[in-house]
């Protein structure tokens, strides 16, 4: 059997991928080998304004999963790379004080849905059901489990997280955006990003 050479976003998407822009196409696609997808940009909003989360996710922050505070007008470089069959990504903030990065890694599930496995080591690992949405990409998650060494939890429904996350293209404007939000059932939002970037595929060096 030959190796599997898409990305798992590409065999989630199966026929509904030519119908992303072919910029989205590109960045969803598998990272050749002794390359990697860079991408730099801006956050116009990053975090969550819930002050009283700021403890759970300062731990959380310390995994590389997300960040406590609201921040705004925030710089970040994206590195993508295809490692064995995963499509892994880091993100670098320069915060007001600090730079954090944000680590994560999607495989496919059987049932065909991408699976996000966030922090280092994996702490977080979200299901999603993925979509092509007037040509660009949509994410609604199915499940959340949390990862403690070799122990799994799943997240009961009546408090697991919502994650919604949208990726388009504006030709105009040259730049990709993003935007992701977290519900919780009855706290509403509790975690939210949005910003605009450029992107290029390069040798590593």
């Amino acid at each position: 059997m030959e190796p599997e050479t898409r990305s798992p976003y590409e065999r989630a998407l199966g026929s509904q991928l030519p119908e992303l822009h072919p910029v989205l196409q590109r960045y969803f696609a598998a990272i050749p080998p002794g390359s990697v997808g860079i991408g730099e940009g801006i956050f116009e909003r990053f975090g969550t304004e819930r002050w009283w989360l700021r403890p759970l996710f300062g731990w959380l922050a310390r995994r590389r999963v997300i960040v406590p505070g609201m921040h705004h007008k925030v710089p970040f470089r994206i590195e993508n790379r295809t490692v064995a069959g995963y499509q892994t990504a880091a993100r670098t903030l320069e915060l007001e004080s600090s730079t954090w990065t944000m680590v994560d890694a999607v495989s496919l599930s059987e049932s065909g849905r991408v699976v996000d496995k966030l922090g280092r080591p994996a702490l977080v690992e979200a299901a999603f059901d993925v979509a092509a949405d007037d040509g660009g990409l949509s994410l609604s998650s199915r499940g959340v489990t949390v990862r403690l060494g070799a122990i799994r939890l799943p997240v009961p429904k009546v408090i697991r997280p919502v994650i919604a996350l949208s990726e388009r293209f504006d030709a105009e404007a040259a730049r990709q955006y993003v935007r992701l939000t977290v519900h919780v059932p009855a706290l509403g939002r509790v975690y939210e990003y949005t910003g605009s970037f450029t992107y290029r595929i390069e040798k590593e060096t």
